[in-house]
């Protein structure tokens, strides 16, 4: 072999090699982020003592990654006060239902059979309907519960929701209802005009239409995608939970019963398909559902801060549903016009967070 087969065999292998360092490079720049080993402790040696503790996952309020501010508790609290434990059973109120008393003529009715008279489905066209009485020894109105007694009751309706006002044909359905429930106790129903409910209705939802709020925002990858796993686990660190759905995880509220402060959402093929290692998400979606949480507990605040955070330790970038990049002066400016919202619906009665606006709001 000569000398210039010689230089041009070598030289070729050289360039082989290069084009498959090349492409092994650039395969492993695609490949989705994984999620990273935890560190663990190391093990105790025989007889070490074990001072007691809780190890957290959770990012410390010093960790450099984090925005100043961010409080990596689940349920912390703003220095407004503790959140309003939720009710169990949210009482009709007068302000967003239909309130039909029902005469009883001075008897007592059991809790047995209030339930045994109840209807079937608890809904009137898409708006809930609700019967409460009166407990003889609380004097507390309450759903009917067995073995209870009840010397008055009531059957209402809502209002409004998300799906628009309650109308003339659920109104009939309602009065319907109503009047088989009390005529199974031998009850006496009163019902208001339902044109001036039907109007009430019309402007109830008015006002929830311009006063509603479902604040997004958009973390896309700015380079790399990232893999289910390593989503689950940075979001993990911030006190994310992972949903019933596939690809939504929730930060949970402290008092359970009541909505999550925040949701995550990415594509859910990504968390379903049968190899999520290899699965690219090059998006996720937060999300605060402002009427459901009461400002007490940061909503809003944690949603920037969780933002802010996932951006730095996941290599992304913080833009709105449609793709413009928001900067942190757009992001403060929603916060102020969202201040301004709570202050509205706390002089209209309807505090974010209150049992009254999770049901109108839903």
């Amino acid at each position: 072999m000569s000398a210039l087969q010689v230089g041009l065999a070598v030289a070729g292998g050289l360039l082989l090699g290069g084009v498959i360092a090349w492409e092994t490079w650039n395969a492993r720049r695609r490949a989705p982020r994984q999620p990273v080993p935890e560190r663990r402790p190391p093990a105790p040696e025989e007889g070490e003592r074990v001072e007691p503790g809780v190890a957290s996952a959770l990012p410390t309020a010093d960790d450099e990654r984090l925005e100043p501010g961010f409080d990596t508790a689940p349920g912390a609290l703003s220095p407004l006060g503790p959140v309003p434990a939720p009710e169990k059973r949210p009482r009709l109120d007068a302000l967003i239902d239909v309130i039909a008393p029902i005469a009883l003529d001075g008897r007592v009715v059991s809790g047995d059979a209030a339930l045994a008279a109840l209807p079937a489905t608890r809904r009137v066209g898409s708006k809930p309907f609700a019967v409460e009485g009166r407990n003889v020894l609380t004097e507390e109105w309450e759903f009917p519960i067995a073995g209870q007694r009840y010397d008055a009751l009531q059957a209402g309706v809502q209002l409004a929701n998300r799906t628009g006002p309650l109308n003339e044909i659920e109104y009939s359905e309602y009065v319907m209802k109503a009047q088989h429930f009390a005529d199974a106790l031998g009850g006496a129903p009163e019902f208001p005009d339902m044109l001036h409910e039907v109007a009430r209705a019309r402007e109830l939802d008015e006002f929830a239409a311009t006063h509603d709020a479902q604040l997004s925002f958009t973390l896309r990858a700015r380079l790399t995608a990232w893999s289910p796993g390593f989503v689950h686990q940075q979001a993990a660190r911030l006190g994310f939970t992972a949903g019933a759905i596939p690809g939504r995880m929730v930060l949970p509220a402290e008092e359970p019963g009541l909505p999550p402060v925040l949701g995550l959402v990415f594509d859910p093929r990504a968390a379903l398909s049968e190899d999520p290692e290899q699965s690219a998400i090059n998006s996720l979606a937060l999300s605060l559902d402002v009427p459901q949480v009461h400002r007490n507990a940061r909503p809003f605040g944690r949603l920037r801060d969780v933002a802010f955070a996932l951006a730095e330790v996941m290599d992304g970038e913080i833009t709105d549903d449609t793709g413009q990049p928001l900067r942190t002066e757009m992001i403060d400016k929603i916060g102020q016009d969202l201040a301004q919202l709570y202050d509205t619906l706390d002089a209209h009665d309807l505090a974010a967070g209150s049992p009254q606006a999770r049901r109108l709001f839903s």
